[in-house]
């Protein structure tokens, strides 16, 4: 039977005693060790959460679904027994899309995500699917917060409420204990204050874990870090060559988002850094190529919610019908505890796996995805480490790489980062959100999916404000594929 709203509450007012316990400890007792000694940290309601005290109930994790409305998880995620380690007590579970499915945390069971800010006396949307994570940092309620990016879930939720979002390469942080959504897609990501609290919590966090098939060995984060802290590349680091891609110049962009952008490369030139232009010629694929993708892994993963071993189970009558009759009805009321946009992508993806569709549309997203990552290849100065697995882990390997793709002139070619938008717009009115279609709503990602069917990391930081004032934000991508410091490949 699901909790009534008064155990909610005695489950709310419990964890918020247990954190001014732990708070008043920190601050009675000499400040520990730990990185996060004492930090308050929230989590993103689709990674799990057991109890961190046994006289305290666990916290939900529900993934924002009512198919798991009553569902508490045994386990830590393995980025939540990292925080621990790390001294971070945490806060609580914060609200997002369901299963993460959306760019507005507005399709949620237990209502829509609140920004902070609002224009002309009207509640503008937070982003999605981090929101919950994004509006706890820019009002002070945690010190920092975990969400997770697909294709743009905690950058765009940044970018909504000026706050820094980090999505790390796809590997480098643990997924073990994450509800999946898109395996090859989903990323932990970290939203926080300002970049020096990002980068705290992401040194906290990163690590190799036997638990993920998908976690990066610990060979190739050698490699990583040898690529990053050769000579060569720290003296490049003081003077970045910065590329300007073309395709994310789109008719779509605002003039405040443009100008923004602008005027950021403006003061970057002004520091001495060099900006050049750019092309990504399959970019303008990469949304369509996303969410066929997307949607058919979240087909296949959230067919297990069956209601008999996840997720809620719908009491079933017989009503003189027969046994497979019963199944049937039980099994479809089961399965209608997903949200509406949740079904609609899992219909998407079920029919482009199908055997009449997966040519024309799995394999060609695939194969898309294969030309985006080729092309951010092709810009940036540093080698992918990911593509020579085989590559012993040297640092004269690297040196080696590194002077094969020097210029005449001596130096590399090609750019170290990249600075585009993160969103072609302001956050929009939550009752503009209301009024969009499905594919107005999937055009908030346009610019932030390319990183994600690439794997690499990106960064949301908030823009220079305009001379009158506003702040707008706009996304890193790093060329090297990691944050550059020695601490992403441990």
């Amino acid at each position: 039977m699901r909790p009534t709203r008064d155990v909610h509450l005695k489950m709310v007012r419990a964890r918020f005693y247990q954190i001014s316990v732990n708070w008043n400890i920190s601050n009675e007792h000499v400040r520990g060790t730990e990185p996060l000694y004492g930090r308050l940290v929230a989590i993103k309601d689709n990674i799990t959460t057991s109890s961190s005290h046994p006289d305290f109930p666990a916290l939900p994790t529900t993934a924002a679904s009512r198919i798991l409305a009553d569902f508490t998880s045994p386990y830590d995620a393995s980025v939540v027994e990292r925080l621990k380690r790390a001294g971070a007590i945490i806060a609580g579970k914060t609200n997002l899309d369901e299963f993460g499915m959306g760019s507005h945390s507005t399709h949620s069971h237990f209502n829509a995500v609140r920004s902070p800010f609002t224009r002309d006396g009207h509640a503008l949307s937070a982003g999605g699917s981090s929101g919950g994570s994004a509006v706890a940092v820019a009002t002070g309620q945690c010190w920092a917060a975990l969400g997770t990016d697909t294709g743009g879930s905690v950058r765009l939720p940044a970018a909504y409420t000026g706050t820094v979002g980090f999505k790390p390469s796809y590997g480098l942080l643990s997924r073990w204990g994450v509800i999946a959504y898109a395996n090859s897609l989903d990323t932990v990501g970290v939203l926080a204050r300002n970049i020096t609290d990002a980068r705290v919590v992401f040194a906290a966090l990163a690590g190799f874990d036997g638990r993920d098939p998908t976690s990066l060995p610990p060979s190739t984060r050698a490699r990583i870090a040898a690529l990053v802290g050769s000579p060569r590349m720290r003296e490049r680091w003081t003077r970045l060559r910065i590329g300007v891609p073309g395709e994310y110049n789109i008719a779509e962009l605002t003039p405040s988002v443009r100008a923004a952008w602008s005027r950021t490369l403006s003061q970057l030139r002004q520091r001495g850094h060099s900006v050049v232009p750019v092309s990504l010629p399959t970019t303008t694929h990469a949304l369509s190529a996303y969410y066929v993708l997307a949607s058919a892994e979240a087909s296949s993963n959230l067919a297990k919610y069956d209601g008999v071993r996840y997720g809620s189970r719908s009491d079933g009558t017989d009503g003189g019908q027969t046994r497979g009759a019963v199944a049937s009805a039980l099994f479809t009321a089961t399965r209608g505890a997903f949200g509406a946009e949740v079904r609609r992508r899992i219909l998407l993806g079920a029919y482009t796996l199908s055997a009449d569709a997966i040519d024309n549309y799995f394999v060609q997203a695939q194969r898309i995805r294969r030309l985006v990552q080729r092309d951010f290849d092709g810009v940036f100065a540093l080698p992918n480490p990911l593509t020579r697995a085989a590559a012993p882990a040297s640092a004269v390997e690297d040196d080696r790489a590194l002077k094969s793709s020097a210029a005449q002139d001596g130096h590399l070619v090609g750019v170290d980062v990249l600075i585009t938008p993160t969103a072609p717009t302001p956050p929009p009115t939550l009752a503009t959100v209301a009024k969009q279609t499905s594919i107005e709503g999937y055009m908030n990602d346009v610019l932030t999916v390319p990183a994600s069917l690439a794997g690499l990391p990106a960064c949301s930081v908030p823009a220079p404000p305009a001379p009158g004032g506003g702040d707008r934000e706009m996304e890193e991508v790093w060329g090297c594929k990691s944050l550059g410091s020695l601490e992403t490949t441990r």
